[in-house]
């Protein structure tokens, strides 16, 4: 039998769009993409780690994030919630605070989507905000690839630990 990754992105050059399989609810992939657990999960040593992260939960309701890279470099970023249907969407703006390679501070939206699963959750991220910056969507694509996969492996793990 072939099983289809569980972990899928892609781009056309404007909009990314990445998908993850994910077994646990809803609720539970939620809390951990909005809640204070979000510094264990986010990263890896050979990449980035959050090292950072706050968020007024609320329509209107302001982020901020700091990523640290492997080099020790800080990476922050904020926005917005513009919208929020607990556990099932989130729409945000974002925004470097710092010269992005490929980006710079260009302010992008970023929709997390999740829907339940006879398994548990499709959490379906869609970037967009790229028009006419295609290696960053292409470089965006790859990140939220890694961040899935970071947030699925963490997850799955505490389900086993739990059972």
């Amino acid at each position: 039998m072939i099983h289809a990754p569980r972990v899928r992105s892609m781009t056309n050059g404007d909009t990314v769009m990445a998908s993850a399989e994910i077994e646990a609810p809803p609720e539970r992939i939620f809390e951990a993409l909005v809640g204070e657990e979000i510094g264990q999960w986010w990263g890896s040593a050979d990449t980035e780690r959050m090292v950072d992260w706050s968020a007024d939960l609320r329509v209107g309701g302001h982020w901020t994030a700091i990523v640290r890279t492997a080099e020790g470099t800080d990476l922050p970023a904020s926005g917005e919630f513009l919208e929020i249907e607990v556990p099932r969407r989130i729409v945000q703006t974002r925004a470097y605070a710092w010269d992005h390679p490929t980006l710079g501070r260009r302010q992008t939206t970023v929709t997390w989507l999740l829907q339940p699963t006879a398994r548990g959750t499709r959490l379906t991220i869609c970037h967009g905000g790229f028009a006419g910056l295609h290696e960053a969507a292409a470089e965006h694509a790859e990140g939220w690839a890694r961040v899935l996969a970071w947030l699925q492996a963490h997850v799955e793990a505490g389900r086993l630990a739990a059972a």
